[in-house]
């Protein structure tokens, strides 16, 4: 079992940035497949970037690919997301997810994670 609490979230200009932290409880969190997730307003959750359990492979939409990027930590089980020359449309709740095990190509469908933080909310105006 996971536990995730994000935190980083807040108010920029476009353009600016944003790092994301997502602290995981577990002995096992260098097993999981991490993800982190967006949820615009009045849109379903969608996945942005995807980081392998040993951080040795990254996956990006590419509506962020160049922008952002995810690396994680797991001596400190914690996973970041740094979200640069950010733009109004990545406005939205985000979220970071654990998964045991996601099937290839699959890297962004919320349905492949088990496990959730509690969101914190980006705005970007």
């Amino acid at each position: 079992h996971v536990q995730l609490v994000e935190s980083g979230g807040g108010s920029v200009q476009a353009g600016g940035s944003l790092t994301l932290s997502c602290a995981a409880s577990g002995r096992i969190y260098s097993s999981y497949c991490m993800g982190g997730f967006c949820q615009a307003p009045g849109k379903k959750r969608e996945g942005g970037a995807v980081i392998s359990n040993s951080g040795a492979n990254t996956f990006y939409r590419e509506s962020v690919k160049g922008r952002f990027t995810v690396s994680r930590d797991n001596a400190k089980n914690t996973l970041y997301l740094q979200m640069n020359n950010l733009k109004p449309e990545d406005t939205g709740i985000y979220y970071c997810a654990a998964a045991s095990w996601v099937t290839a190509g699959t890297w962004f469908l919320p349905m492949q994670y088990s496990y959730w933080g509690q969101g914190t909310q980006v705005t970007v105006s």
